[in-house]
Formats: C-alpha cells, sequence, structure tokens
C-alpha cells in the first residue's frame, strides 16, 4: 500500500511540477503546447490553476514528497468555477496566444460534455513524476485513493489520455465507457468503475 496524504497548500508547486513532468509528452496534454522549449512555463499555468481549484475539497492525494499526485473531484463538485475558467483561458492566452489557448479550453469542454449523469468522483488528473516513474506509485496512489472511495460506496470516473494507461486504469476495475475524438484526431477514453469494486 502506498503512503498517501491529503495534500495542502505548500504542496501546489511541488504537484504543478510533478504533472509538468508527467504530462510534457502525453498525446493529448503535451501536443496542446506545441513551442516544446516554452511547454513547461506554459503548461505550469494551466496545471496550477486545476491543483489550486481542487484544494477547496480534501480529495487532492499526493505520496509522501509528491512523487506521484492525483486530483480528485467529489460528486457534486466542480473542477474549476466559471470566474476560474474564465480566469484561466486569460492566463494561458498570455503565456501562449488566443487561438491555443481556446483550443485547451475546448478539450475540457469536451471531456465535461462527456460526463456521466450520475453522481461520481473523478479523476481529473493523476500524474507521476518522471524521475520516479516504474516504481509503482501512481497506480499505488489510485489504489488507495479508491479504497477510500469505496468506503464510501461511490462510482469513479476519469479520462485517460494516453492508451498506454487503459490496462493499469482496468487491473484497478475500472472499465472502457466510450472514446472521444478531439481535434487533431486524438482519442480520449473514458472509464467507470461501479461503487463498491474491490
Amino acid at each position: 500500500m502506498t503512503s498517501v496524504r491529503v495534500a495542502g497548500a505548500a504542496d501546489v508547486e511541488s504537484i504543478v511540477s510533478t504533472f509538468n513532468s508527467a504530462f510534457f509528452h502525453d498525446p493529448v496534454w503535451g501536443s496542446a503546447f506545441p513551442d516544446e522549449a516554452r511547454r513547461g512555463a506554459q503548461a505550469a499555468v494551466m496545471w496550477r490553476a486545476y491543483v489550486t481549484s481542487a484544494l477547496r475539497y480534501p480529495w487532492t492525494l499526493v505520496t509522501p514528497n509528491v512523487e506521484a499526485a492525483a486530483i480528485w473531484i467529489p460528486p457534486g463538485g466542480v473542477e474549476l468555477t466559471e470566474e476560474e475558467v474564465g480566469r484561466l483561458e486569460r492566463e494561458l492566452a498570455e503565456v501562449t496566444d488566443e487561438r491555443t489557448a481556446r483550443a485547451i479550453m475546448e478539450i475540457g469542454e469536451r471531456f465535461e460534455e462527456a460526463h456521466p449523469a450520475e453522481p461520481f468522483f473523478y479523476l481529473t488528473i493523476l500524474g507521476t513524476h518522471a524521475d520516479h516513474r516504474g516504481k509503482g506509485l501512481g497506480m499505488g496512489l489510485v489504489a488507495e485513493s479508491l479504497a477510500r472511495i469505496d468506503e464510501l460506496g461511490a462510482p469513479a470516473y476519469l479520462e485517460s489520455t494516453n492508451p498506454a494507461n487503459l490496462k493499469r486504469y482496468e487491473s484497478v476495475g475500472f472499465r472502457v465507457r466510450e472514446e472521444i475524438t478531439i481535434a487533431g484526431g486524438k482519442v480520449v477514453t473514458t472509464m467507470w468503475r461501479p461503487g463498491g469494486v474491490n
């Protein structure tokens, strides 16, 4: 069992660093920031917005030194408020350009449209720092998160932007729900896990 703790405000920059590393070459989020030389600084604006917003819930879970982090949004919660959405698009436009910022926001909008109607815990972002891959930290964090969610009898949902991760998610009870094709023809797989799966 991976040692897990609930993240706090002091962890924000460490989580942003971990997500930047984890998603730098991601099929969806890497290519969303096409200027590779500036990708880290640009993507950090997005990760910071999501991490900071999610701290309103006690469901951002990390390994002890933030080698891996998972942001869960509980049933009835939101990733970003309407105000935060508007601010994020403006900030992204400042570090990229308006067209790139709009394209990034549209990915999130497509995800939102595909969400199931019933309440669920939403694994919105999971990442392991590249320096710590291959140690089982990310999936250990997911397993411990799901154990807590199972105690509540709630279902869980996620979008996988990397096909390489599908079998990992299936190993902890997720099943493919549907596929979303986003701009550029990239396919994102949505996955569902019923409540109480062990």
